[in-house]
């Protein structure tokens, strides 16, 4: 704990997950923390069943000094440093270098001053200081043979490149009508995104696109009164315009129907209860315009979600997309995650806040069959004049990292939430307001979408996992458009199949376990390329199909002689499905579903020890693990969830297991009851390296 090592005149500088601690000691002495060692390595004290302080000592696995290389932030690394050799002698660096919270405020600006009086005198520049509560950063451009030393110095916590600035958003957003590219009519048959929310206006670039606005409540009009609706339709049409103006062309996607639930404060109706409201708008929007894709960019952010339990708001919204066979879009919710004295943690704590137990996903967002959207930074958020300008601190350091607001599952049973993560903006510190900051505050920190007061100013900038929702399903409406006829499953599992963690995820969520990062960003980033199309090298099988309660069915997967040879192959499977749900019950779904891949094994032997297990289990059984793929996430991880998704990447030759593979995905009952048929699909993809022809290879086949 943190007083023992007070206790031997050590502080505790950082903890990290893996249990690695970072001590600062004011001397080289250590003189009773060697005292307790020396005592340890000495003869048992008479009557003492242990070593003298092995309740201390023995809890410590192993003792090292901080190295210069320990000091490398992850932007030099991404350029090949490995060490302080690495920085060359008259080569200008520009470089933040953060310190310890090791001391009082005035002990680390006399620190601040040492180092940046070291590196001046070696023809350096300190160009700005930082000193708060506990966060200290320099920005100094120096040459190399200024900043080697400044490397071993015990309180340096890290050197790094400072953040690049984004694309500047300002002039985007104060953009005018006439300054804008040519924009793509609407497709006629585009799908139709439904937006519940506080209404959508009739925005100049949303003339073709917007086909109703209706109001549920008659004492209100359908304007958007309180901005947020056109803010979340515009992402749903354009993603973020940046990009498309970037681009020179503009490209709608999506069709719009408003549906103003919000009233024009900013609240939910009075007179209404949500159930009621929600089926009358989804059955209405159903009926009448062909709405498959609904958005919901809110959430009772008086209702967090507790732990296994969802409220009347999630199962309605679960009960509709299983009746209807809609997708329903969710946010997982937005968190500032630190304020007051405290708000310098913003950046410094960043990721671990995201764990929080005040940081878990609102109502309705832990439903099961709802697909939950979580959010992921764009950049880093700064502008080009924040430079040079120490006291304003990007908390991500560029794309796909999670942003610092978004909320974090699991959802209804423990089951994985949000679903996905997509672009939403992120945050910045600024010293000077003693503030987290985000859009429309400073442009660049968020999404640049459409403004409800389009006559004042055409664009806006926003942030929040409400932006990265319609994100979300503007992908979706890609699928429809190519199957039109595709199931909500359907949709959901190769949404899950063309999903990833792109690496600046990865590095930055290292410290967490599978379950730790599924619950911040869930299945990840989708490609919505990927989800739509096969392409030479890679392969998708899918499938719809039912099932009874305690029922499976088993599917080939033919395996040609190029996949089993050649280097890096992968194997992906997703399975998705929309089981009954029941809030009053301790176990939320009706239904539970699963699958194995099975290799090297005839399937009349696979089926007879399915048909063997029949009624004995809740849970899949398992075949010998000699034929068992060993898919990642583990089946333990992925098997409560509605939405699955394992894969298994081969490097050695795989001949000895013959030309196909046999998926098995099986129902089992809850307390659902038997006539009950589950519906689900299952999506295969087979990827080899670039230059192996497999989709001509397997074509042929699909009939078989």
């Amino acid at each position: 704990m943190e007083d023992d090592w007070e206790g031997v005149g050590l502080r505790l500088l950082s903890s990290d997950d893996d249990n690695t601690l970072v001590l600062f000691s004011s001397t080289e002495e250590l003189t009773e923390f060697r005292r307790k060692l020396a005592a340890y390595a000495g003869p048992k004290p008479a009557g003492q069943k242990d070593r003298s302080f092995a309740g201390f000592i023995d809890r410590i696995e192993s003792v090292s000094t901080l190295e210069p290389r320990d000091r490398l932030g992850i932007r030099l690394l991404e350029r090949g440093f490995t060490g302080a050799t690495d920085f060359q002698d008259n080569e200008i660096y520009l470089v933040d270098i953060e310190l310890w919270d090791f001391a009082g405020a005035p002990a680390r600006r006399r620190k601040a001053e040492e180092i940046g009086a070291f590196v001046e005198a070696r023809n350096g520049e300190v160009f700005d200081t930082y000193v708060g509560p506990s966060l200290t950063i320099m920005r100094v451009q120096a040459p190399g043979q200024a900043l080697r030393p400044v490397l071993s110095v015990p309180e340096v916590a890290l050197i790094d490149h400072p953040p690049e600035p984004d694309l500047e958003a300002q002039p985007v957003v104060e953009m005018a009508l006439e300054d804008l590219p040519a924009a793509e009519p609407v497709s006629p048959d585009a799908p139709i995104v439904a937006v519940l929310d506080s209404g959508i206006n009739a925005h100049p670039l949303l003339e073709d696109v917007l086909i109703a606005s209706e109001t549920f409540d008659t004492g209100l009009s359908a304007a958007d009164i309180w901005g947020h609706g056109t803010k979340v339709g515009g992402a749903a049409v354009f993603g973020d315009l940046r990009d498309q103006i970037a681009s020179g062309q503009l490209r709608k996607s999506v069709r719009l129907v408003s549906a103003k639930i919000i009233t024009d404060d900013g609240q939910f109706y009075d007179r209404r209860t949500l159930p009621n409201l929600m089926r009358t708008v989804f059955r209405g929007l159903n009926e009448r315009y062909g709405c498959r894709i609904f958005v919901l960019s809110l959430g009772d952010k008086k209702s967090w979600f507790e732990r296994g339990r969802v409220g009347p708001w999630a199962m309605t919204l679960d009960e509709l997309a299983r009746e209807l066979d809609v997708l329903v879009f969710v946010s997982a919710g937005n968190r500032s995650p630190r304020g007051g004295n405290v708000v310098e943690q913003g950046v410094t704590q960043y990721p671990q806040y995201l764990l929080e137990e005040a940081n878990r996903i609102f109502e309705p967002s832990g439903a099961a069959n709802v697909v939950t959207v979580g959010s992921l930074s764009h950049g880093s958020g700064l502008a080009a004049q924040h430079r040079d300008d120490a006291h304003v601190r990007a908390i991500t350091a560029g794309p796909n990292e999670p942003s610092p607001f978004t909320r974090a599952g699991p959802g209804a049973g423990g089951i994985t939430k949000p679903d996905f993560s997509d672009l939403g903006g992120t945050m910045l510190f600024s010293a000077v307001t003693r503030s987290l900051q985000s859009a429309p505050i400073v442009p660049e920190a968020g999404i640049t979408t459409l403004n409800h007061d389009f006559v004042r100013q055409l664009f806006t900038s926003a942030s929040g996992t409400s932006i990265a929702t319609p994100l979300l399903a503007r992908k979706a409406a890609l699928l429809l458009q190519r199957f039109p006829e595709a199931s909500a499953n359907l949709v959901r599992a190769l949404l899950a199949g063309a999903a990833s963690f792109p690496d600046e995820m990865t590095t930055r969520l290292q410290a967490m376990d599978a379950l730790e990062t599924a619950s911040v960003v869930g299945n990840g980033l989708v490609d919505p390329v990927k989800a739509v199309y096969s392409d030479d090298h890679r392969v998708i099988y899918f499938a719809e199909d039912q099932l009874d309660i305690d029922k499976f069915a088993i599917y080939r997967i033919p395996i040609p002689v190029e996949f089993q040879t050649g280097g890096k192959r992968t194997i992906r499977i997703s399975l998705a499905y929309d089981p009954p749900v029941r809030r009053t019950r301790a176990d939320y779904l009706g239904t539970k579903m699963d699958f194995r891949l099975i290799r090297g094994c005839p399937v009349d032997h696979i089926s007879n020890f399915f048909r063997s297990h029949a009624g004995q289990e809740s849970t899949h059984p398992d075949m010998p693990p000699r034929y068992d793929c060993d898919l990642k996430p583990s089946k333990t991880q992925r098997g409560g969830n509605t939405l699955q998704t394992g894969s298994i990447t081969f490097t050695k030759d795989t001949l000895d297991y013959g030309n196909e593979y046999h998926l098995v995905v099986r129902c089992m009952g809850g307390w659902a009851t038997d006539e009950l048929r589950q519906r689900f699909a299952i999506v295969v993809e087979l990827e080899h390296q670039i230059g192996v022809q497999l989709y001509a290879r397997l074509r042929p086949r699909l009939r078989t």
